[in-house]
């Protein structure tokens, strides 16, 4: 148990018996009152955010997380497979738990999952993955960067707004925090 002061943006703790990851905390004492902590706080379950005024007393869980690297395998259309880089365990998530991650899974990619009492509860994907175009429009001759783009679908269905002098087959590397074209690879 931690003072709610002690809350940094990050952590994860227990709150009504769910976990939630600290997103945002300010520590305020207004004039002649009672100090308070406003935090905004992620559900790691359902992912909503929500806010919440601790007292400057309150005592809070906080919740050591277990991170390990693992290594995105396949998909047998249900669940997503994934082995363990350090023991060579395999084990399989589903989509809820993956959420729009899945668009951005292909084989050998790295991923960390945390754990909490054995079981999954995130995964953090890397901050761009590299893919291969497999549909778009015909490249324009002479086209230079520009505002203009173009869609393009990827090998694993994701469609990403692309320049023109893009071409099909081509590979390029793509942020996964806005789904967004980077360069190319």
């Amino acid at each position: 148990m931690i003072a709610a002061t002690q809350l940094r943006p990050g952590m994860v703790m227990k709150f009504n018996n769910e976990l939630f990851s600290v997103f945002s905390m300010v520590h305020r004492t207004p004039g002649n009152l009672r100090g308070f902590v406003q935090v905004k706080m992620r559900s790691l379950r359902s992912g909503s955010m929500m806010e919440h005024r601790f007292s400057s007393e309150d005592k809070v869980e906080r919740i050591a997380l277990d991170e390990h690297e693992m290594e995105y395998l396949y998909d047998d259309g249900e669940y997503f497979y994934f082995m363990n880089t350090e023991n060579y365990e395999q084990m399989h998530l589903t989509k809820d738990l993956l959420g729009d991650g899945v668009f951005y899974l292909t084989p050998q990619l790295k991923v960390n999952v945390e754990f909490y009492e054995g079981r999954p509860i995130s995964v953090e994907l890397p901050a761009s993955v590299e893919m291969t175009v497999m549909e778009t429009e015909p490249g324009l001759k002479g086209a230079t960067v520009s505002n203009v783009t173009k869609p393009a679908k990827m090998e694993t269905g994701l469609v990403v707004q692309v320049p023109p002098f893009i071409n099909q087959g081509e590979r390029i590397r793509i942020s996964t925090s806005g789904g967004t074209y980077q360069e190319r690879a």
